[in-house]
Order: structure tokens, then sequence, then C-alpha cells
């Protein structure tokens, strides 16, 4: 089988720079495209020495028509307005779509399906494995666990992150949500400051904490009366989701149109 031939946009981001090194290591895959925000200092220079792995021929562009053109692939940690308008073009080009952007809203997420309905698309907030296993522990909790227990999500994030909470935090409330049979929207509380009362019974509560190069942590916690338990996936460097975000393209490579997710990848039960 001829290697999955795979394009990064926002490929000079530290993301699109790990994945870069990533592909060059993984067998099965070829680095054949990259692309950048207009205007960036990148526009022109080799995909290759960007990432640091060596000239390879490719030239970075600023035209996203380009990236699609000619790929298996196109990977994508960027912005929600960009990755929208890539999902249109991954839909038009039947180029498989692997979108680890966060900060997705309904809208955008309508659009994955609309794009999905002509490609593969596979979507996570979290590409890393041990992520994944640990929003499925959580909704096992969950649904075990009686609302006597408060949850608590806490996440950290290095100081360059925009978004939060992180999406990875907001996936993880959704899980403990699922467990429980509520909607998540109407128990999350995603702020608290000055006077805010007691905590509602059932509540989903967030905190958020920005600083250094942390890559990524997560903490589930399930607080009662006299017990605690406390659930905890900690990234030590973005490697980790590169992987999985070129172990899902490989798996995807057969897969009908539709939308996937890291579940699926693993063949997690739901």
């Amino acid at each position: 089988m001829a290697d999955l031939r795979i394009g990064i946009s926002g490929c000079a981001g530290r993301m699109g720079q790990m994945l870069a090194r990533t592909i060059r290591d993984t067998p099965g895959v070829v680095l054949s495209a990259g692309s950048e925000r207009p205007g960036s200092p990148a526009i022109g220079q080799d995909l290759g020495e960007i990432a640091g792995i060596g000239r390879l021929g490719v030239s970075v562009t600023d035209k996203p028509a380009k990236l699609f053109d000619g790929v298996d692939a196109v990977m994508e940690f960027t912005v929600p307005v960009a990755t929208v308008a890539h999902l249109a073009l991954a839909a038009e080009h039947r180029v498989m779509h692997i979108v680890g952007t966060t900060g997705l809203e309904p809208d955008h997420l309508r659009a994955i399906d609309e794009a999905a309905k002509r490609t593969v698309v596979v979507q996570a907030a979290n590409f890393s494995v041990g992520v994944t296993l640990l929003a499925a522990l959580t909704r096992q909790v969950a649904k075990i666990l009686d609302p006597d227990f408060d949850v608590e999500v806490l996440e950290m994030h290095h100081r360059h992150k925009i978004d939060a909470p992180s999406g990875t935090a907001l996936a993880l409330g959704h899980a403990a949500a699922l467990g429980r049979g509520v909607e998540h929207d109407q128990v999350a509380a995603r702020g608290r400051d000055g006077m805010t009362g007691a905590r509602h019974r059932g509540d989903i509560g967030y905190a958020v904490l920005r600083g250094g190069n942390v890559a990524g942590d997560h903490s589930v916690i399930f607080a009662a009366d006299n017990e605690r338990i406390e659930l905890t996936h900690r990234a030590g460097d973005r490697a980790i989701f590169a992987r999985g975000a070129v172990r899902a393209a490989l798996w995807a490579r057969d897969k009908p149109p539709g939308r996937y997710d890291m579940v699926d990848v693993l063949g997690l039960p739901r």
C-alpha cells in the first residue's frame, strides 16, 4: 500500500512542527504539503527546514486550496474560522480531515457534520490515547456515583493557549454529564468569581490555570463528604497528540465518509 500523503494546516506553529516531525518518524505516511496564514514569514520556506527535519523540497503556501490538492489527508490544529473554511475544501477534494482544533462552537460542529457527508472527518478535542481513556473512565465513574459527589474539572496549559476551558476539559465535562444522564450546558459552572453563593448540587464545575510551557494537565475530581476520587492525565510533550493524530489518519484511510473520533480509532465501547 502506498504511503499516506499528509498536509498540515498551520505547519509553522508549535503543533504543526511537531506533526511534521512525527510524520517523518512514522512508517506508512509522508509529509507532502503545508500551509500558513497569509503574511506569515513561513510562506515560501521549505516545510522540512521549518520543522527542523531537513529540506523536503516542499514550499509552505498561503493558498488553502493548494494544501488540499494532491494529498490524502490534512491535519488541522488551528483556529475555528480557518477550520470551517478548510472543512469545505476537504469535502470538495474528498480529502480526509483530521481536526484537533479547540474552541469549536455549535455552528463549527455543524460544519464538521456537513463535510462528513462527503469525506472522512476525525475530530477530537484531544488526540492523546491516554486522554481518550480518561474520558471513558470519567463517564463510567459518573454513571456509578450519585450526585452527592460534586464533579470538578481542572486543567492547566501553557501561557500561549487562547481558549478556556480547554476543549479537552469540556470533553471531560461532557463525558461526566453523559454518564449522569444530564444536559451538560444546564449544569456546567464555567466560572466563579466574587460572592457566588454555595455550590449547586449536580453542577459540573471548571477551573482553569495558565502558565509556563505546560503541554496539558487535566483532572476530573469527584468529591463527596469525607472522600474524593481523582482521575488525572498529564501530557509531558505535544508529541503524544501528534502520534494520536497520525494514528487516526492511518486508521481512517479505508473508512467511508463520516464523522469519527478517537473512541472510534481505539475501538472503545460507547
